[in-house]
């Protein structure tokens, strides 16, 4: 379904992110979650499941990171050894920074047409990279694979440059054919995103990219704080509201489904395809059963999200 409503530019798609285990977890827990991590999915009736390729940002600022990095399994190696789904596709985000060609070669010619990478680059300019994001996209083009690949869309990064919208149509122009953007909370700067990329798009006479929409409960102080650290942008009435709730966890959801409604309806107005993709990035319990009955939620009212 997530491919076939990319291709028909159907809104709706949903999906489930997740990270992979620790890379110290011995093969028999790998295995287990691995398993968990697909019956979750399938039970959810998700489009798709996103697997996340965690990269120590500690380089991109001075800020003391609030949860310590702990180095996790390679985010393929985990998707295609581990997760066994049927009729959901794999959203598989791709370190090339860490990757030389060939490396990068066997990886696309494995992903099936049902399938599809998120290539992304290294968290900061001062890494010195082995591969560069924009050679990986002349591979992939040479590879010419059967799957669909996707970029990360930021708009905080674009509430200050005013040129994300540029890149994200350099990155379509090299093969992406849709966007997932960083965890939304601030409204306001996913909305000058969508603006500006839908009137360029205009201007230039394209179709406005496919974008799926990141959502993400958060349940305590210190995964607000690390929202923060991760320079994701969560405007002060909403952290005060969050911050003050009797039950943060609870608020959030809220928060989360009205900020879809928002992003649905705006969408619709630009005429831009879009979907969601509900994150489940935390080891604690409370905290993915959230991610859970979020996505539920959202799917539940799919027919709105897609009525024009």
């Amino acid at each position: 379904m997530f491919i076939t409503k990319l291709a028909n530019r159907e809104s709706g798609i949903i999906l489930y992110g997740i990270t992979p285990p620790r890379l110290e977890s011995p093969e028999e827990r790998i295995r287990e979650i691995g398993k968990v991590q697909s019956d979750r999915v399938m039970a959810l009736g998700a489009d798709g499941l996103v697997i996340y390729d965690l990269q120590d940002e500690t380089s991109r600022t001075s800020q003391q990171r609030p949860f310590p990095f702990t180095p996790t399994l390679d985010a393929w190696t985990f998707a295609d050894q581990y997760i066994h789904i049927s009729g959901i596709s794999k959203i598989v985000y791709c370190s090339v920074g860490k990757r030389n060609p060939e490396q990068m070669r066997n990886i696309m010619s494995s992903t099936s047409a049902a399938d599809s990478l998120v290539l992304v680059g290294l968290p900061s300019r001062d890494e010195k990279a082995v591969m560069h994001l924009k050679d990986a996209y002349n591979l992939w083009n040479e590879a010419q694979t059967g799957g669909m690949l996707g970029g990360v869309a930021i708009a905080e990064r674009h509430s200050s440059d005013n040129a994300e919208h540029i890149r994200l149509l350099r990155k379509a122009s090299e093969g992406c054919s849709y966007f997932i953007t960083q965890c939304v909370y601030n409204l306001e700067y996913m909305q000058k995103l969508v603006t500006d990329l839908s009137a360029e798009c205009e201007i230039r006479g394209l179709q406005v990219p496919y974008i799926i929409f990141t959502l993400t409960p958060c349940g305590s102080a210190k995964t607000l704080q690390f929202l923060n650290w991760l320079g994701i942008n969560v405007p002060d009435h909403l952290s005060e509201e969050l911050s003050q709730s009797e039950n943060m966890l609870e608020k959030s959801i809220h928060i989360c489904l009205d900020i879809a409604r928002d992003i649905a309806k705006f969408c619709r107005q630009k005429n831009v395809p879009f979907g969601f993709n509900i994150e489940s990035v935390s080891a604690r319990k409370i905290e993915i059963e959230a991610s859970e009955q979020l996505l539920t939620s959202v799917k539940s009212w799919q027919t709105e999200l897609i009525r024009y």
